[in-house]
Protein backbone atom coordinates (compact mmCIF):
# COMPACT_ATOMS: atom_id res chain seq x y z
CA UNK A 1 0.00 0.00 0.00
CA UNK A 2 2.85 2.27 0.87
CA UNK A 3 4.46 1.75 -2.62
CA UNK A 4 1.51 2.51 -4.43
CA UNK A 5 0.85 5.84 -2.20
CA UNK A 6 4.61 6.46 -2.78
CA UNK A 7 4.51 5.89 -6.91
CA UNK A 8 1.21 7.86 -7.18
CA UNK A 9 2.75 11.37 -5.92
CA UNK A 10 5.95 10.58 -7.13
CA UNK A 11 3.99 10.40 -10.90
CA UNK A 12 1.69 13.30 -9.97
CA UNK A 13 4.54 15.24 -8.96
CA UNK A 14 6.45 14.71 -12.37
CA UNK A 15 3.19 14.97 -14.51
CA UNK A 16 2.17 18.68 -13.00
CA UNK A 17 3.55 20.19 -16.72
CA UNK A 18 1.41 17.76 -18.77
CA UNK A 19 -0.84 20.71 -19.77
CA UNK A 20 1.59 23.51 -18.96
CA UNK A 21 0.73 25.54 -22.37
CA UNK A 22 -3.09 25.06 -22.54
CA UNK A 23 -3.10 25.99 -19.06
CA UNK A 24 -0.39 29.11 -19.55
CA UNK A 25 -2.74 30.47 -22.82
CA UNK A 26 -5.74 30.70 -20.13
CA UNK A 27 -3.52 32.82 -17.56
CA UNK A 28 -5.17 35.49 -18.02
CA UNK A 29 -7.84 37.88 -15.39
CA UNK A 30 -11.26 36.55 -17.43
CA UNK A 31 -9.74 32.73 -17.28
CA UNK A 32 -7.28 32.38 -14.21
CA UNK A 33 -9.14 30.91 -11.68
CA UNK A 34 -11.09 28.39 -13.54
CA UNK A 35 -8.01 26.96 -14.70
CA UNK A 36 -6.31 26.61 -11.91
CA UNK A 37 -9.79 25.04 -10.33
CA UNK A 38 -8.79 22.74 -13.33
CA UNK A 39 -5.58 22.17 -12.16
CA UNK A 40 -6.09 22.01 -8.42
CA UNK A 41 -8.75 19.18 -8.93
CA UNK A 42 -6.83 17.17 -11.55
CA UNK A 43 -4.33 17.51 -8.90
CA UNK A 44 -5.67 16.46 -5.91
CA UNK A 45 -4.99 12.55 -5.86
CA UNK A 46 -1.56 13.33 -6.15
CA UNK A 47 -1.50 16.12 -3.23
CA UNK A 48 -2.73 13.48 -1.33
CA UNK A 49 -1.21 10.58 -1.96
CA UNK A 50 2.10 13.00 -1.20
CA UNK A 51 0.40 14.10 1.82
CA UNK A 52 -0.03 10.24 2.72
CA UNK A 53 2.85 9.22 1.88
CA UNK A 54 4.73 11.75 3.98
CA UNK A 55 3.08 10.71 6.82
CA UNK A 56 3.95 7.49 6.79
CA UNK A 57 7.58 7.91 5.63
CA UNK A 58 10.15 7.12 7.75
CA UNK A 59 12.69 9.14 6.59
CA UNK A 60 10.20 12.39 5.71
CA UNK A 61 13.27 14.58 4.90
CA UNK A 62 14.12 11.88 2.34
CA UNK A 63 10.56 11.64 0.53
CA UNK A 64 10.38 15.42 0.66
CA UNK A 65 13.39 15.45 -1.61
CA UNK A 66 12.34 13.11 -3.72
CA UNK A 67 8.90 14.59 -4.66
CA UNK A 68 10.91 18.06 -4.87
CA UNK A 69 13.34 16.39 -7.18
CA UNK A 70 10.51 15.16 -9.56
CA UNK A 71 8.83 18.48 -10.22
CA UNK A 72 12.08 19.70 -11.12
CA UNK A 73 14.04 17.17 -12.84
CA UNK A 74 10.66 16.91 -15.27
CA UNK A 75 11.29 20.31 -15.78
CA UNK A 76 14.70 20.12 -16.57
CA UNK A 77 13.89 17.20 -19.06
CA UNK A 78 11.37 19.22 -20.99
CA UNK A 79 13.82 21.89 -21.12
CA UNK A 80 16.75 19.67 -22.47
CA UNK A 81 14.41 18.50 -24.99
CA UNK A 82 14.15 21.78 -26.19
CA UNK A 83 17.17 22.37 -29.31
CA UNK A 84 16.54 25.88 -30.53
CA UNK A 85 18.20 28.78 -28.16
CA UNK A 86 15.35 31.25 -28.91
CA UNK A 87 12.66 28.52 -27.92
CA UNK A 88 15.00 27.29 -24.99
CA UNK A 89 14.26 30.80 -23.42
CA UNK A 90 10.66 30.84 -23.86
CA UNK A 91 9.97 27.46 -22.45
CA UNK A 92 12.56 28.31 -19.39
CA UNK A 93 9.98 31.10 -18.59
CA UNK A 94 7.17 29.37 -19.30
CA UNK A 95 8.23 26.45 -16.77
CA UNK A 96 9.04 29.12 -13.91
CA UNK A 97 5.59 31.22 -14.57
CA UNK A 98 3.91 28.01 -14.37
CA UNK A 99 5.42 27.04 -10.77
CA UNK A 100 4.62 30.35 -9.39
CA UNK A 101 0.82 30.57 -10.87
CA UNK A 102 0.32 27.48 -10.67
CA UNK A 103 1.86 24.18 -9.43
CA UNK A 104 3.37 26.60 -5.66
CA UNK A 105 -0.27 28.14 -5.14
CA UNK A 106 -1.83 24.73 -5.72
CA UNK A 107 0.27 23.35 -3.17
CA UNK A 108 -0.70 26.24 -0.81
CA UNK A 109 -4.47 25.67 -1.82
CA UNK A 110 -4.17 21.33 -0.31
CA UNK A 111 -2.22 22.99 2.95
CA UNK A 112 -1.60 19.82 4.52
CA UNK A 113 1.74 18.94 6.51
CA UNK A 114 3.43 18.03 3.67
CA UNK A 115 2.59 21.56 1.95
CA UNK A 116 5.42 23.32 3.60
CA UNK A 117 8.88 21.32 3.88
CA UNK A 118 7.55 20.15 0.14
CA UNK A 119 7.42 24.28 -0.98
CA UNK A 120 10.76 24.92 0.93
CA UNK A 121 12.83 21.71 -0.82
CA UNK A 122 10.48 22.85 -3.91
CA UNK A 123 12.45 25.96 -4.20
CA UNK A 124 16.16 24.49 -3.11
CA UNK A 125 15.31 22.28 -6.31
CA UNK A 126 14.75 24.35 -9.03
CA UNK A 127 17.35 26.71 -8.10
CA UNK A 128 19.46 23.81 -8.76
CA UNK A 129 18.30 23.12 -11.98
CA UNK A 130 17.60 26.87 -12.94
CA UNK A 131 20.68 28.37 -11.15
CA UNK A 132 19.22 31.97 -12.90
CA UNK A 133 14.97 31.50 -11.53
CA UNK A 134 13.86 33.91 -8.47
CA UNK A 135 11.04 31.99 -8.05
CA UNK A 136 9.00 32.31 -5.23
CA UNK A 137 5.50 30.70 -3.60
CA UNK A 138 2.44 32.77 -3.68
CA UNK A 139 -1.22 32.67 -3.02
CA UNK A 140 -3.62 31.74 -5.84
CA UNK A 141 -5.69 34.78 -4.55
CA UNK A 142 -2.88 37.07 -4.12
CA UNK A 143 -1.77 36.16 -8.13
CA UNK A 144 -5.26 36.80 -9.23
CA UNK A 145 -5.93 40.39 -7.22
CA UNK A 146 -2.38 41.07 -9.14
CA UNK A 147 -3.61 41.14 -12.45
CA UNK A 148 -5.18 45.07 -11.76
CA UNK A 149 -1.37 45.86 -11.28
CA UNK A 150 0.17 43.12 -13.16
CA UNK A 151 2.13 45.76 -15.93
CA UNK A 152 2.72 48.00 -13.53
CA UNK A 153 5.14 46.71 -10.81
CA UNK A 154 7.59 48.84 -11.59
CA UNK A 155 5.88 52.19 -12.31
CA UNK A 156 4.19 51.38 -8.88
CA UNK A 157 7.71 51.07 -7.22
CA UNK A 158 8.55 54.13 -8.58
CA UNK A 159 5.47 55.96 -7.80
CA UNK A 160 5.39 54.89 -4.54
CA UNK A 161 8.81 56.16 -4.17
CA UNK A 162 8.21 59.99 -5.37
CA UNK A 163 5.28 59.56 -2.85
CA UNK A 164 2.65 59.64 -5.64
CA UNK A 165 -1.10 57.47 -4.70
CA UNK A 166 -1.92 54.04 -6.08
CA UNK A 167 -4.38 55.82 -8.51
CA UNK A 168 -2.07 58.71 -9.50
CA UNK A 169 -3.01 59.69 -12.79
CA UNK A 170 0.27 57.92 -13.94
CA UNK A 171 -0.52 54.60 -12.65
CA UNK A 172 -4.12 55.20 -13.76
CA UNK A 173 -3.39 56.19 -17.79
CA UNK A 174 -0.72 53.13 -17.70
CA UNK A 175 -2.95 50.64 -16.53
CA UNK A 176 -5.78 52.07 -19.08
CA UNK A 177 -3.17 51.84 -21.80
CA UNK A 178 -2.43 47.93 -20.84
CA UNK A 179 -6.24 47.15 -20.65
CA UNK A 180 -7.30 48.98 -23.78
CA UNK A 181 -4.17 48.50 -26.27
CA UNK A 182 -2.27 46.48 -24.79
CA UNK A 183 -4.08 43.47 -24.81
CA UNK A 184 -5.80 44.18 -27.96
CA UNK A 185 -2.37 43.41 -29.61
CA UNK A 186 -1.11 40.08 -31.31
CA UNK A 187 1.58 39.74 -28.78
CA UNK A 188 0.39 41.74 -25.99
CA UNK A 189 -0.50 38.62 -23.53
CA UNK A 190 3.03 37.02 -24.80
CA UNK A 191 4.39 40.79 -23.52
CA UNK A 192 2.22 41.03 -20.38
CA UNK A 193 3.46 37.29 -19.27
CA UNK A 194 7.03 38.21 -19.49
CA UNK A 195 6.63 41.22 -17.83
CA UNK A 196 4.90 39.59 -14.75
CA UNK A 197 7.80 36.64 -14.75
CA UNK A 198 10.62 39.61 -14.49
CA UNK A 199 9.27 42.21 -12.45
CA UNK A 200 8.83 41.85 -8.88
CA UNK A 201 12.02 40.21 -8.62
CA UNK A 202 13.45 43.71 -10.34
CA UNK A 203 11.55 45.64 -8.21
CA UNK A 204 12.75 43.87 -5.08
CA UNK A 205 16.60 43.63 -6.20
CA UNK A 206 16.30 47.35 -6.60
CA UNK A 207 15.08 48.02 -3.22
CA UNK A 208 18.05 46.43 -1.76
CA UNK A 209 19.72 48.40 -3.59
CA UNK A 210 21.29 51.35 -1.64
CA UNK A 211 20.74 53.81 -4.71
CA UNK A 212 16.82 52.52 -5.04
CA UNK A 213 15.73 56.74 -4.97
CA UNK A 214 18.45 57.37 -7.87
CA UNK A 215 17.74 54.09 -9.92
CA UNK A 216 13.94 54.55 -9.79
CA UNK A 217 14.37 59.19 -10.75
CA UNK A 218 16.51 57.21 -13.71
CA UNK A 219 13.87 54.55 -14.54
CA UNK A 220 10.97 57.64 -14.26
CA UNK A 221 13.27 60.42 -16.31
CA UNK A 222 14.76 57.72 -19.23
CA UNK A 223 11.48 55.64 -19.42
CA UNK A 224 8.24 56.37 -17.83
CA UNK A 225 7.90 60.18 -18.39
CA UNK A 226 8.28 60.23 -21.86
CA UNK A 227 5.93 56.87 -22.46
CA UNK A 228 3.63 58.99 -20.76
CA UNK A 229 3.78 61.60 -22.98
CA UNK A 230 3.69 59.12 -25.79
CA UNK A 231 0.40 57.61 -24.95
CA UNK A 232 -1.26 61.55 -24.29
CA UNK A 233 0.19 62.01 -27.70
CA UNK A 234 -1.74 58.85 -29.07
CA UNK A 235 2.01 57.44 -30.19
CA UNK A 236 1.00 53.75 -28.44
CA UNK A 237 3.80 51.62 -30.69
CA UNK A 238 6.13 53.74 -29.70
CA UNK A 239 5.29 53.39 -25.68
CA UNK A 240 5.14 49.65 -26.14
CA UNK A 241 8.90 49.66 -27.58
CA UNK A 242 10.15 52.04 -25.15
CA UNK A 243 8.24 49.96 -21.98
CA UNK A 244 9.72 46.62 -23.66
CA UNK A 245 13.18 48.01 -23.83
CA UNK A 246 13.18 49.36 -19.96
CA UNK A 247 12.23 45.93 -19.04
CA UNK A 248 15.22 44.23 -20.68
CA UNK A 249 16.84 47.09 -19.56
CA UNK A 250 16.68 46.51 -15.95
CA UNK A 251 16.51 42.75 -16.10
CA UNK A 252 19.93 42.91 -17.55
CA UNK A 253 20.99 45.22 -14.96
CA UNK A 254 18.99 43.92 -11.77
CA UNK A 255 17.17 40.36 -12.16
CA UNK A 256 20.92 38.17 -12.04
CA UNK A 257 23.41 41.00 -10.39
CA UNK A 258 21.70 41.31 -6.88
CA UNK A 259 20.85 38.58 -4.75
CA UNK A 260 17.77 38.69 -2.41
CA UNK A 261 18.92 38.84 1.35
Amino acid sequence: MMENTYLTALHGMEGVFEHMDPLLERFHKKFYMDAFSEFYESSFVAFQALEDGYHNAIDKEQFIANMANAVAGKADDILQGVTKKSKKNAVAMNLNLFMVVYVLPALGKYDGESVKPLTDRLLISWKEKFPESNISAARVEDIQAGFKHKWCYITTAVCETFGKPDDCYELTLLRNYRDTYLMEQEDGEAIIHEYYDVAPTIVKHINHSDRKEEVYRHIWETYLNPCIHMIESERMQECRDLYIQMVHDLEEEYFYTYPLS
